[in-house]
């Protein structure tokens, strides 16, 4: 199979993204482009942003469903960096935004985890994630999809920024050792309810990301 040329394939979508320009050919319909490609393209994205003067403040998590792992031959959680012109904070939980690039915009609410160290360790459980947790958030993310029709693989999502477009987060709540017990059950069964000008359009729960947000 013919390598990708991660780099010239981080500017085409750079350049894509900066113009307001959809991308019509999926990176994943090119020969050679699985997800190892697409971290690469991932790392690319991210030399040039901090060329440009950004740091990284965080990961986002994607395809936290595991049904959508079968549809799709996934084994594991996909990712994508955060930037620090990208997310912003909010005390009372409530912000209006001015996106400079956007071309299919959507919204999704966010549990949002502010690690006081990297987790590097494997199979570790809820508990162990929030004892390396300092403080927990609500917050919703604005994701922008450069691809027609909102299709596209997992390979495609790491390339592209991970959809990501801008993250709010709200009230930062401490996490104490002695509420980590309590916190395993509760965001467990957390409930999100997203409305519309005023209407009813759709709930998520803890247990649909993993089981478990943690």
């Amino acid at each position: 199979m013919p390598l990708i040329d991660a780099e010239n394939l981080a500017r085409e979508l750079l350049s894509a993204q900066q113009t307001d320009q959809m991308v019509p050919v999926l990176p994943s319909a090119r020969p050679g482009f699985d997800l190892d490609a697409a971290y690469a393209v991932e790392a690319a994205l991210r030399r040039s942003r901090e060329a440009a003067g950004h740091r990284t403040v965080g990961r986002k998590v994607g395809y936290a469903n595991k049904a959508m792992w079968r549809v799709l031959k996934l084994e594991t959680l996909v990712w994508a960096h955060m930037y620090d012109n990208t997310v912003h904070y909010s005390d009372n939980n409530s912000a209006a935004l001015t996106l400079p690039h956007r071309r299919s915009l959507k919204i999704e609410p966010e549990i949002v985890f502010g690690l006081k160290h990297p987790i590097t360790a494997e199979g570790l459980g809820p508990a162990d994630a929030l004892a390396a947790t300092e403080w927990l958030a609500m917050g919703f993310e604005i994701i922008d999809c450069p691809f027609p029709e909102w299709k596209f693989q997992p390979s495609d999502f790491v390339a592209s920024f991970g959809l990501h477009a801008a993250l709010v987060i709200g009230e930062r709540l401490s996490v104490r050792p002695d509420s980590i017990a309590t916190l395993v059950d509760e965001l467990a069964r957390l409930k999100v309810r997203v409305s519309k000008n005023g209407e009813f359009v759709e709930e998520g729960s803890g247990k649909n990301s993993l089981n478990s947000p943690m």
